[in-house]
């Protein structure tokens, strides 16, 4: 699940969240760490244009930092950046940041990347807003290098050429997964040929086949053996019979019912699901967490 409180924007932020903090932040965590999510995930902005701020808010918290503090109260979940905007720095500096989160967390980063798309972020970092796709493609390649196992990693391409500068501590993991996120073409491509993953942004249900099979067939046609964590993100969910308006798309009922809808994601090919709850309260939120772990999982 991406966490509550840390992004607000109106698109799917609960009124509750507004005062809510960094203590919410910890306890829902490790609720759902307990009740065995696989991942807890935190969104990237750097700032929010006033001509965006009505709809989006200006709450994001910052990855690394969120991720890294709730790794210290966490014991099994995973900590997924979803997305990185990663064109916006300097993949070095991308890759000491990470790395040092997944060195910290004993192997839990998965680092999900997007090509961003706030206009003056880039600007006011000096990144160039018409490039950031080809921005994101070279940086994908030199994060390779940099978050691999070597001591002084090397990169050399048009944006961004660095050898014979030591990074430690190294990533705990062999190979930190690296998952894309986005629908569009480019984006679903770029998954497919540069992703150890692939985190869809707002697919519903009946466009998810057509863009799992555009994945798989230019996978194919490169070459690439290597397995491809496919996601989704699911319809707003409530465990049980909400006694209060969850919206007409809420998922809600008992928990085999919600069991057989969330199924049909894996016969699509579908190998992971991002559940958000509809929730009035962090209590509230923090059951239906728990509920889910207990009575839904086990059906899936």
């Amino acid at each position: 699940m991406q966490l509550p409180v840390q992004s607000q924007s109106t698109l799917y932020a609960e009124a509750w969240e507004a005062s809510a903090g960094p203590g919410d932040l910890v306890e829902i965590a490790r609720v759902a760490d307990r009740a065995g999510f696989a991942y807890l995930a935190v969104c990237d902005h750097v700032g929010i244009p006033r001509r965006l701020a009505a709809a989006m808010s200006t709450v994001w918290y910052d990855p690394v930092a969120t991720l890294a503090h709730l790794a210290a109260v966490t014991e099994h979940v995973r900590l997924l950046s979803h997305v990185a905007v990663v064109g916006l720095r300097h993949p070095l500096l991308t890759a000491k940041q990470y790395a040092t989160l997944d060195h910290l967390s004993g192997g839990r980063l998965i680092l999900g990347v997007g090509a961003g798309h706030v206009r003056e972020e880039f600007e006011a970092l000096g990144a160039d807003f018409r490039q950031r796709g080809a921005l994101l493609d070279e940086c994908l390649d030199a994060l390779r290098a940099a978050l691999g196992p070597e001591e002084f990693p090397e990169h050399h391409g048009k944006l961004y050429d660095f050898q014979g500068l030591g990074q430690r501590p190294r990533p705990a993991q062999e190979r930190v997964p690296v998952w894309v996120g986005g629908s569009s073409p480019a984006a679903v491509r770029r998954a497919a040929l540069k992703g150890d993953g692939w985190l869809p942004q707002g697919d519903p249900r009946d466009r998810l086949p057509a863009q799992i099979d555009r994945l798989r067939r230019l996978r194919a046609e490169a070459g690439i053996e290597e397995p491809l964590t496919v996601g989704a993100i699911t319809e707003p969910l409530y465990v049980g019979r909400p006694g209060w308006d969850a919206g007409r798309r809420t998922l809600s009922g008992d928990p085999q019912e919600l069991a057989e809808s969330l199924r049909a994601y894996r016969a699509m090919g579908v190998h992971q699901v991002q559940v958000r709850f509809r929730s009035r309260s962090r209590a509230e939120l923090t059951d239906q967490i728990e509920a889910f772990g207990a009575e839904v999982a086990p059906h899936l």
